[in-house]
């Protein structure tokens, strides 16, 4: 009896240990193809910013003719090469200064907005919030006409508001981000505890001082996150720039880019993956400086404390 029940224990532990290598196999063969999956299209880019032939259907993942040509043309050092008005670090520059203004200026606004929602009571606060979440869903290619009229006509009262500037875009970018933004700053301050306002106000705090001295150092993570999301999604918008600017020495670099790319019969696809990499470079170095901070506001943010 004893021999058939150490069979049974020696089976079973042999059952479970293959069950777990299995899951374990299966975990890194799915791992291992996102990651493929991922990478593929950075290094094709990266293989098309050395490819000199400047051509998409020759185009090899190791190219036969790898130069730095592409990267030359792009910072016109190959005289050689002429294509328009091509001023790469002005299109970088402006895209970063847009998106960091627009960022800093998005994220203190929120937060104050949220901080109202979330801890203060007054008439017509569910309502206002109901409308914030309509407006966000309504879609902005929609809006493009309208909005390309209303900064228009804000030109003609307020010049350095209208077409053609940079703080026009920004104060576009700001109408569409601060609905969200401000969703998401409300729910992470809603699992704050209240104890934390309550002690405050038992020493004398105002809110003022509530919100700037306890809540805010505890709002770090989230703000992290949104402030990311809100550069990522400015940084990398195309449309909106495109309508608004007209000047190649405002251009951000996705519209800047885009002149690369915007003949019918001679595209240079090399300098625009040069540019593109390089572009990418921003996002990349900011996610990681600040990705415990990023992970930090996913997962806090998501627990209802």
């Amino acid at each position: 009896m004893s021999s058939t029940s150490a069979t049974y224990k020696t089976g079973l532990t042999h059952s479970q240990k293959f069950q777990r290598r299995f899951s374990v196999g299966i975990r890194l063969v799915v791992a291992v193809l996102l990651i493929i999956f991922a990478i593929f299209p950075v290094l094709w880019i990266i293989s098309a910013s050395f490819d000199n032939s400047n051509s998409l259907a020759t185009q090899s993942l190791i190219p036969a003719n790898a130069g730095i040509a592409n990267y030359q043309r792009l910072f016109n050092k190959d005289p050689n090469f002429s294509y328009g008005d091509i001023q790469y670090w002005r299109w970088l520059w402006n895209s970063i200064k847009i998106s960091g203004i627009s960022t800093i200026l998005s994220i203190s606004i929120t937060t104050m907005a949220a901080f109202a929602f979330s801890r203060l009571r007054f008439k017509g606060r569910i309502g206002l919030l109901k409308a914030i979440m309509l407006i966000q869903a309504f879609p902005n290619l929609l809006a493009l006409v309208a909005i390309f009229a209303l900064i228009a006509n804000l030109g003609d009262i307020f010049s350095p508001l209208g077409l053609n500037t940079h703080a026009g875009l920004i104060l576009v970018y700001l109408g569409g981000s601060m609905g969200m933004n401000t969703w998401l700053m409300k729910g992470y301050l809603d699992t704050i505890p209240r104890a934390i306002d309550e002690s405050g106000m038992l020493d004398g705090a105002t809110h003022w001082q509530i919100f700037t001295q306890l809540l805010l150092p505890l709002l770090r993570p989230i703000l992290v996150v949104t402030g990311l999301l809100s550069f990522i999604g400015t940084y990398g918008d195309f449309l909106l720039a495109r309508v608004l600017l007209n000047d190649s020495s405002k251009y951000t670099l996705m519209v800047g880019l885009q002149i690369f790319t915007a003949g019918q019969f001679d595209k240079k696809w090399g300098v625009f993956a040069a540019g593109a990499l390089i572009g990418a470079l921003p996002i990349m170095i900011i996610y990681f400086v600040l990705q415990d901070q990023i992970v930090g506001g996913l997962t806090v943010g998501a627990v209802k404390g």
